[in-house]
């Protein structure tokens, strides 16, 4: 058979950078040409059997040069064929693979609160059983699609970072602020628990690369501020004196922003609400007054009495005793007309409630 009627089997250069590119014909021409180039391994497959390898150079396709193509000869071919799936294989090394999403709802130890992990990153991969690939994967992913490999790959290192990570943080091993510290921790305990699932496939991971593991930008927020309180409460002795500072450091930002009487009032407010607070946990001071049990005394400041009604330019009822504004018509306690009086000395007019007249202070008719 001449040279040029020979046919030549190799991985397309549009696909060279594949992990598992496929031969589209299952009917191998006897006397081919298989080139397969450095970083690659061909095999030909039959029924979930690997029949024949082929390492890096030229290889023609006859029994005589591959012995376990004997048993694949197409009879229908007149002997001119053999039938049986051929894969060629990478063998070098596949960085720049993505894998990410999220990773678990976790209780975080340190603050009692739930927040959401998330990871992104790279990773490289490598083939160190080309036949446990193809005897592995073959029904389990499509091995005609490039990139079904890697995405299978992605998955199944995501489901590992998942399981690992969940465990570490919420056995208070690793922190969820400051997670980034034991990157190299989490790294050694993936790729460990990924390869143990990958090496029946003949796969491995070789290393990780530019993977970070993060909160969702809410609950970092979250946390944060949470820390700040908790620290700043300890330092400040209590959350009472914390929160009056906290109220004094806005009150004087507002009206440093032009918030004047408006945020003075919020702070007056605020400062009320906790005084209450305070009586509520039995630490505002006592109100001012006589103590319990004790009446205060006839005219005394705060007291009812007359003396205190006449010096607010007020005069007493004599019917309910309730201190009015003098002159008034009406009683403001009881709703009593105030009728009018005259000094029996001089006949001046008197006030309501007047005892002596201010005329010639003669003693008022009672």
């Amino acid at each position: 058979m001449a040279w040029f009627e020979r046919e030549f089997i190799a991985v397309p250069p549009s696909h060279k950078n594949q992990l598992v590119h496929k031969w589209p014909d299952v009917n191998i021409r006897r006397f081919s040409r298989v080139i397969v180039d450095a970083g690659e391994i061909a095999l030909f497959v039959h029924t979930g059997q690997v029949a024949a390898v082929m390492t890096p150079g030229r290889h023609q396709v006859d029994a005589t040069e591959l012995p376990g193509l004997g048993a694949l000869l197409d009879k229908l071919s007149g002997g001119n064929a053999y039938r049986a799936e051929l894969y060629f294989v990478g063998t070098k090394e596949f960085p720049g693979n993505k894998f990410g999403g999220r990773l678990d709802d976790i209780l975080d130890p340190r603050s009692e609160q739930i927040v959401t992990l998330r990871v992104f990153g790279e990773y490289a991969l490598a083939v160190r059983d080309p036949a446990a690939l193809i005897t592995g994967l073959t029904g389990t992913v499509d091995l005609t699609d490039p990139g079904s490999v890697i995405s299978w790959c992605s998955d199944l290192l995501l489901r590992s970072m998942r399981i690992t990570v969940a465990a570490g943080t919420t056995g208070g091993r690793w922190p969820i602020l400051g997670l980034a510290a034991y990157l190299p921790e989490i790294d050694t305990e993936v790729l460990s628990a990924t390869n143990q699932q990958l090496r029946r496939y003949g796969l491995l991971i070789t290393r990780l690369g530019n993977f970070d593991i993060n909160l969702a930008p809410e609950d970092t927020d979250r946390l944060k501020r949470l820390a700040k309180d908790v620290r700043y409460i300890q330092l400040a002795g209590g959350f009472q004196p914390y929160a009056a500072g906290e109220l004094a450091l806005g009150a004087g930002q507002g009206m440093a922003l032009g918030g004047g009487s408006a945020v003075a009032g919020g702070f007056l407010g605020a400062g009320l609400g906790l005084s209450a607070a305070g009586q509520q946990l039995g630490t505002a001071p006592p109100a001012s007054g006589p103590p319990p049990g004790h009446a205060p005394a006839r005219g005394a400041a705060g007291s009812n009495g007359p003396l205190a009604a006449e010096d607010a330019g007020q005069v007493e009822c004599a019917q309910c005793q309730v201190g009015i504004p003098a002159g008034s018509s009406f009683c403001t306690g009881c709703g009593r007309r105030l009728a009018a009086r005259l000094c029996t000395g001089c006949g001046a007019t008197l006030g309501p409630g007047a005892r002596f007249c201010g005329a010639c202070g003669s003693p008022a008719d009672t």
